[in-house]
């Protein structure tokens, strides 16, 4: 698992992009003051936190101990589970999200059914697209240009699902959930080469998987061409990159 023992390093880096779509995936789960809400995959606790600021009890579950531990910070309520294992009873929540974390299990389907399945009410969930949007598609890139694998997928294709609207419409309307809607938000992500270049140092996403265990040549390497690919998403010293994300909800019938 790419995030284990990197809670530290997610939240300096990753977790401000994936922070952006927190507050439109808790509009669309129906969160507000009162709402028994499961955070499944928070990470650091950004939307966890936030939907605590909107008065909603929270209860928050990660798969990697060290963002339970780093999220409980924010969020009293945090406990380790994972899908599609959720530890909880049917029907315990009056709402679930999930937030980036579809694209990261390997039945993307049974991860949807168990987030429906402790539901009483909405869910409502982010996946990254595909076609990879210029933010993505630059680690791809730089990986081409040094000759570098890409891992394997992790999702078998009888599992899959197409990464857009369409996909993620179905994925939904498989768990059994009804009134789905979805829609692809886009923005442009701001941070600095040295802040971006955080996840990939720390063997984070597609490149830095990739370069885990490379060599220090390849890695410094791969530092360049990152520095030299990058310059065309400069604006001075900030590096704005554009992204999307599709959201998606339901409700549990």
């Amino acid at each position: 698992m790419q995030w284990t023992g990197r809670a530290a390093a997610f939240a300096d880096s990753y977790a401000h992009l994936c922070g952006y779509t927190a507050s439109e995936l808790l509009d669309a789960a129906g969160v507000a003051a009162g709402v028994r809400l499961l955070d499944v995959g928070t990470g650091t606790g950004t939307v966890a936190a936030l939907a605590s600021e909107r008065g909603a009890d929270v209860v928050a579950v990660d798969a990697e101990p060290t963002m339970v531990e780093l999220a409980r910070a924010v969020v009293p309520d945090v406990r380790l589970g994972r899908l599609p294992e959720l530890p909880f009873a049917d029907g315990s929540f009056d709402a679930v999200v999930a937030n980036f974390v579809v694209n990261h299990v390997p039945d993307p389907g049974a991860a949807v059914a168990d987030l429906a399945r402790v539901s009483r009410g909405r869910v409502a969930l982010t996946v990254w697209p595909y076609p990879a949007p210029p933010l993505q598609q630059l680690w791809f890139d730089i990986m081409a240009a040094l000759g570098l694998e890409p891992s394997p997928p992790l999702v078998a294709p009888e599992l899959n699902f197409s990464r857009d609207v369409e996909g993620v419409t179905g994925l939904l309307e498989g768990a059994g959930l009804k009134d789905v809607s979805c829609v692809r938000l886009e923005w442009s992500h701001r941070t600095d080469l040295d802040t971006w270049w955080i996840g990939p140092a720390n063997g984070m996403g597609a490149l830095g998987e990739a370069l885990e265990h490379a060599p220090p040549a390849t890695v410094a390497a791969a530092r360049r061409e990152y520095e030299r690919q990058a310059a065309r998403f400069l604006d001075g010293d900030a590096l704005v990159l554009p992204t999307a994300a599709v959201l998606g909800s339901g409700v549990r019938a």
